[in-house]
């Protein structure tokens, strides 16, 4: 398999995670299914999820015979977050511990992204630099997004309620 430049790995890393993200939304509606409002926000990610994913899998294709080992890396990265998830969202789950799992990975991509537009931008690689400036911001009100359902679940919640 071909060796990947730490851009290429990178690229790989935010299309694994869009990819997770599309079953991490999923769950956590699932999770949320009381909450409209929620589940529509979470609706919305899983779709934008899905079209980072296709996006990142476009770009792949033009770094020439790179594209299978950008997949495979994705692949793995894809797997390790959706264990996380299953490590963190037991058969207790609830909307909240939900939530709680997105706003750490929303902020985990969020990152991610930012270190893919650095190496785009220390490459000159402009279709990169320009992927990011589009996914970013998605990125960005993703983890907000996340956040703010976290807070309003926990508004829900009874502070003097043992929690089981």
């Amino acid at each position: 398999m071909a060796e990947l430049t730490n851009l290429e790995s990178k690229l790989a890393e935010v299309l694994g995670l869009a990819q997770a993200a599309k079953g991490a939304t999923a769950k956590v509606q699932g999770l949320a299914e009381d909450e409209a409002e929620l589940a529509a926000v979470l609706e919305r990610m899983g779709e934008e999820a899905e079209q980072t994913a296709r996006r990142c899998e476009e770009l792949a294709g033009g770094f020439d015979g790179k594209k299978t080992a950008i997949l495979e890396q994705a692949r793995e990265t894809k797997q390790e977050a959706t264990e996380m998830m299953k490590t963190y969202l037991g058969d207790d789950a609830d909307a909240l511990d939900g939530f709680e799992f997105l706003t750490m990975a929303e902020a985990g991509e969020v990152g991610h992204w930012e270190i893919v537009g650095v190496l785009a931008d220390r490459a000159a690689h402009a279709e990169t630099r320009s992927l990011v400036e589009w996914a970013l911001p998605i990125q960005k009100r993703h983890l907000e997004d996340a956040r703010k359902g976290s807070l309003k679940l926990a508004e829900q919640e009874d502070p003097n309620e043992t929690s089981s």
